[in-house]
């Protein structure tokens, strides 16, 4: 299976959403959508880009790209996926999770 259908599918796990739902947020229709998420076909680019949109990630998660190759694979995978997490919460919960983050950063500073 390509990265993209797998990224497809556990985008729409990570949110709780069947393929039917995640057809019906990005306006595709319901096969077309499972021919993405099966890896049958591949969207165009406008496509790509609103499915992104509509599962509140971006093309390059989707795609498989990393966004610095310089560091860690596995950084930048938890890192993704803090991202993707922080698209379902609100506002307050992202700038406490923030806060947390920095006063972990903070922390190893003093110690």
């Amino acid at each position: 299976m390509d990265t993209l259908a797998k990224r497809l599918q556990e985008r729409a796990q990570q949110l709780g959403i069947s393929n039917a739902e995640a057809a019906r947020r990005v306006g595709l229709d319901e096969r077309r959508y499972a021919h993405y998420a099966s890896g049958r076909r591949e969207p165009d680019l406008a496509t790509l880009v609103r499915i992104a949109d509509a599962l509140g990630t971006s093309p390059n998660w989707l795609l498989g790209v990393a966004l610095n190759t310089a560091i860690d694979q596995h950084l930048a995978a938890l890192v993704e996926r803090f991202a993707n997490a922080a698209n379902g919460m609100t506002k307050q919960e992202v700038e406490l999770c923030v806060i947390q983050a920095e006063a972990i950063v903070a922390a190893k500073a003093r110690g």
